[in-house]
């Protein structure tokens, strides 16, 4: 299970929680405008040799960034969230451009600078069931497409590929996205401010506690409530413009939906945990990090490396952190 959300100061913010039982070796991982991306989903395997610069997370494999997450130089940003028993691909269709699953963030990326110009590709995506090894089967995803203006969700279903407006700026995994944002309705009463007594005019009911604005929202770990969860607090959040202010609040913002080890157990003795965090400044090129086992934020500034090469440039993801003693 994932969590994907935007945020604006005066820069733009995007990223997500990796939520899982087993981490595949991510990096963080910066594709330069000259690496020759192989698109095995089109019959002719087309090849496209210059392109936008993207940096993200992905796990690597014969020199191929498999995105989770990533902004491109022009700060469009897309993520891919687990959407189990919904997603729907299929096989190859003629006139259309057939683009596999693992393609999809670099197909977008690579060619659009903004969600208005992504739009005009999504109306021609056919996405196909084309695994990218025997050991790597076709991931069930649905998908958030963001930049400082506007978002939109994806999602290939039985009845084709969905685009829905995302004004909430948030996204999980299962229900579907209409479902999910309709289920904000039974939480309109919620805020940040001190409740008033509607109950009952002749009780004489009083707050005793700061925070009773938000009884209700939901507290569990299920997909429906962290999405809750998070548009509450993603829409009432408020920060300095600084970097270091914006940057620590958007990782505050997704803490309130890391899973903890324990408690959410998947198979006897393994349980779903909050294996990384993700923030890109979707302005400046910069991707910050923190991990299960490491708080402290760690960055990657994608104009710090020549983008004008062709070779993917690969950083580990530091796992495990250090506690200084200070006295």
């Amino acid at each position: 299970m994932c969590t994907a959300v935007t945020y604006q100061t005066k820069d733009f913010y995007f990223g997500r929680t990796l939520d899982h039982e087993s981490s595949y070796g991510e990096n963080a991982v910066i594709v330069p405008r000259n690496y020759a991306f192989r698109f095995r989903g089109q019959e002719d395997g087309r090849v496209l040799r210059m392109h936008y610069a993207m940096i993200g997370i992905a796990h690597v494999q014969k020199d191929y960034p498999l995105f989770y997450d990533a902004v491109n130089e022009k700060g469009l940003c897309m993520a891919g969230l687990n959407f189990v028993g919904n997603a729907r691909y299929g096989k190859r269709v003629r006139g259309k451009d057939n683009v596999a699953v693992f393609e999809f963030i670099p197909w977008i990326l690579a060619q659009c600078a903004s969600v208005r110009e992504a739009r005009v590709l999504l109306e021609r995506i056919n996405l196909v069931d084309v695994p990218f090894c025997g050991t790597l089967p076709t991931s069930q995803l649905h998908w958030m497409i963001a930049d400082r203006t506007e978002a939109v969700t994806v999602e290939s279903v039985e009845s084709g590929l969905m685009v829905y407006e995302n004004p909430v700026g948030a996204l999980t995994n299962n229900p579907g996205f209409g479902e999910q944002v309709f289920q904000l309705n039974n939480f309109m009463s919620l805020s940040p401010r001190a409740p008033e007594n509607h109950f009952c005019s002749k009780l004489n009911l009083q707050t005793y506690s700061q925070g009773m604005g938000a009884i209700g929202l939901p507290g569990d770990l299920s997909s429906q409530s962290r999405f809750v969860r998070v548009a509450f607090t993603r829409s009432n959040s408020c920060s300095g413009e600084t970097e270091l202010e914006s940057v620590s609040q958007f990782f505050h913002i997704l803490g309130t939906v890391r899973q903890v080890r324990g408690c959410c157990e998947v198979r006897e003795g393994e349980y779903e945990v909050t294996i990384y965090t993700s923030c890109f400044n979707a302005d400046r090129g910069i991707l910050y990090y923190t991990a299960y086992d490491n708080h402290q934020i760690t960055g990657i500034d994608m104009y710090r490396e020549d983008l004008n090469t062709m070779s993917v440039i690969a950083y580990p993801l530091i796992h495990y952190g250090q506690i200084p003693i200070i006295n």
